[in-house]
């Protein structure tokens, strides 16, 4: 006799972007599946923080929108829709402008943790990369140091920055890694 794993009917993407208007808790859709989002560690925040700030003024004078942690991007793989909550998200495209998600972002930030570093390497990764508007993808490390950026220009091939800065295009900004880190000193 085989084990019995239990099947959870498909939601629909209208009952899940209402639901989670309702909810307390944050879950990403993965075709017709919703998986509940961990809550993330100061060190996170403090990063994300740092981001926003620095990403900002650079974002209003170009007429972007930046959103931390709660503004969903979809995603449309295959015939799947899927909706995940980056830590970071900017679009600039001045259509993209629904309520709760966009679609057309051009920079894509995951703060990496040691639960979520396997989909953000590898899933996410993949499924960003579908995204015809995005420029550039960036896993940040809470516990040193380190920032990997892929861009579509250099078909997804990653650089690794432990100092000094990154150029961002889709801002036209010089990013600092002392800008991204220097909460975490105190």
């Amino acid at each position: 006799m085989g084990l019995q794993i239990p099947s959870y009917p498909e939601l629909s993407v209208e009952d899940y972007l209402a639901g989670e208007q309702q909810s307390e808790i944050r879950h990403e859709y993965i075709d017709g599946q919703v998986y509940a989002m961990v809550g993330a560690s100061d060190r996170h925040g403090l990063i994300v923080n740092a981001l926003a700030f620095a990403l900002t003024p650079a974002a209003r004078r170009r007429g972007c929108q930046l959103f931390t942690s709660d503004m969903k991007v979809r995603l449309e793989i295959g015939g799947s829709s899927i909706f995940y909550y980056p830590d970071l998200l900017l679009s600039c495209d001045g259509d993209d402008r629904h309520a709760y998600f966009r679609s057309s972002p051009c920079l894509i930030v995951e703060v990496l943790s040691e639960s979520t570093q396997r989909v953000d390497r590898q899933e996410k990764f993949l499924s960003y990369r579908q995204i015809p508007s995005l420029q550039e993808y960036l896993l940040v490390a809470q516990d040193e140091r380190r920032l990997e950026c892929f861009r579509r220009s250099r078909d997804w091939r990653g650089e690794i920055l432990t100092q000094g800065g990154l150029y961002l295009a889709c801002l036209e900004l010089e990013l600092s890694l002392d800008e991204v880190y220097q909460d975490l000193a105190n």
